[in-house]
Parts: structure tokens; sequence; C-alpha cells
């Protein structure tokens, strides 16, 4: 019986990659000469620091094009409403997520369900597996989760025949 991994799962190394690329493009920015800012990445969390909120939200858009660029979706990161302002900086730090919570789980099982799809959908831990007789069917749930509107990017592992 086929079947298939719906997971959200961030690679720390292209993550690296995408933060480089973005302190690459911000020391070629003229607009930032001279200026204290910087993207630094502890784990799966990226700060992106500034001396003015304006800095720091161009800083979000160098990173989300270089994030883009690496296969990582920026919109899928935690992130406060505004920017933390301490002393003299600005500071954003975008949290990304490993795994699928409950909530955002729930709702691709009740996608799936009403889709009418002759598929089973079950939550395992941070991912879901889907199971369906045939391979058409799975891949329509694919091309409906990838047309959706989750707030989270999403990957497609263990497809097996």
């Amino acid at each position: 019986m086929p079947s298939f991994d719906i997971v959200s799962e961030i690679d720390e190394v292209s993550l690296r990659h995408a933060v480089d690329n973005a302190n690459r493009d911000l020391s070629n920015r003229f607009d930032f000469r001279g200026v204290q800012a910087s993207i630094e990445q502890n784990g799966l969390t990226v700060t992106l620091k500034s001396e003015s909120d304006f800095q720091v939200q161009q800083l979000e858009d160098i990173f989300a094009k270089a994030a883009v660029k690496q296969g990582i979706s920026a919109a899928g990161a935690d992130k406060p409403e505004k920017p933390e302002h301490s002393g003299k900086t600005f500071s954003l730090p975008l949290t990304f997520q490993q795994g699928l919570d409950q909530p955002t789980a729930k709702t691709i099982v009740k996608m799936i369900k009403d889709s009418k799809l002759k598929v089973q959908a079950s939550i395992q831990g941070d991912q879901v597996r889907v199971n369906g007789k045939k391979r058409d069917d799975l891949q329509a749930v694919m091309a409906l989760l990838r047309e959706s509107s989750l707030e989270v990017p999403l990957q497609f592992n263990n497809f097996r025949d």
C-alpha cells in the first residue's frame, strides 16, 4: 500500500548558508555602510540586529531572499511583531520550527479528509502519514497541500509504493 510522510524540517546547513549569503549581501549594500548591522545564527534561531527599526525590516528582506535561494521559506519562522529595542540596537529573532505542531497537523488531516480522496491520514508524532491504494491519490494530496495557504514549509518524505 503506497504511503508518504508530510514533515516540516529545516536543514541547519542550508540555514547557515542563507545567513552567510545574507551577510555577504549586507556587506555590499551602500545603505548599510558605517552602520552596525548583523545577521547571526544560533541553532535554528536567526537574529537580525541593526540601529533602527526600518533597517531591521530591510535585513529581514535581505535574509528572506537569501533563504529562498537555499530552499528555505522564511514565512514559516516564528517572529515577534515588533523588533526588540535594547540600548542602541533593535533585534528581531526568527525562530524556525522542526516538525509539525499539533494544530497544524490536525488542520492538514482535516484538509485531506475534506478533499474526499480515498486516502487515510494519521498524525504520528511531529509528522503526518498518508496511506492510499493508488499512487495518483497520494500525488493529488501533495498537490492539494502545495496549493493550500498553510504558513509552514512542508516536505514529503518516504514515498513508498
